[in-house]
């Protein structure tokens, strides 16, 4: 199983940038998909989920508004669109998958089997 995420890159404050997470080695269409990310010298924060039908996304609020969390199911992949971004966006961004009877995932990184490799997002001001 892997996941694969791309779509990073250096950017200026204000501007958007898409991320993209595909899903190889099996289908995750029954399970939410979360996006983490990891800044300098931080832990591993929460940044979006989104229930398996997409019917149910959730934030952290420093993202509320400004980040779009989706999938598509029939790629077996999801994205996260990233409007008006900040150097407080600056990080590694992380997809992810839970697995066995975890359908709905969580906000903690422990509930989650499957990470892509990470792509670097990079905001300067």
């Amino acid at each position: 199983v892997q996941l694969q995420a791309s779509g990073g890159g250096l950017v200026q404050s204000g501007d958007a940038l898409r991320l993209s997470c595909e899903a190889y080695g099996r289908s995750f269409r029954s399970y939410a998909l979360a996006w983490f990310r990891q800044g300098p010298g931080k832990e591993r924060e929460f940044v979006a989920l989104i229930s398996w039908n997409g019917g149910y996304t959730r934030y952290t609020d420093s993202v509320e508004g400004r980040f779009t969390i989706s999938r598509d199911n029939a790629k077996n992949a999801v994205y996260l669109q990233m409007n008006s971004l900040k150097p407080d966006d600056t990080a590694v961004y992380y997809c992810a998958a839970p697995s066995g009877a975890n359908y709905g995932g969580g906000y903690g990184p422990e509930n989650y089997d499957f990470w892509g490799q990470g792509t670097l997002v990079t905001v300067s001001s």
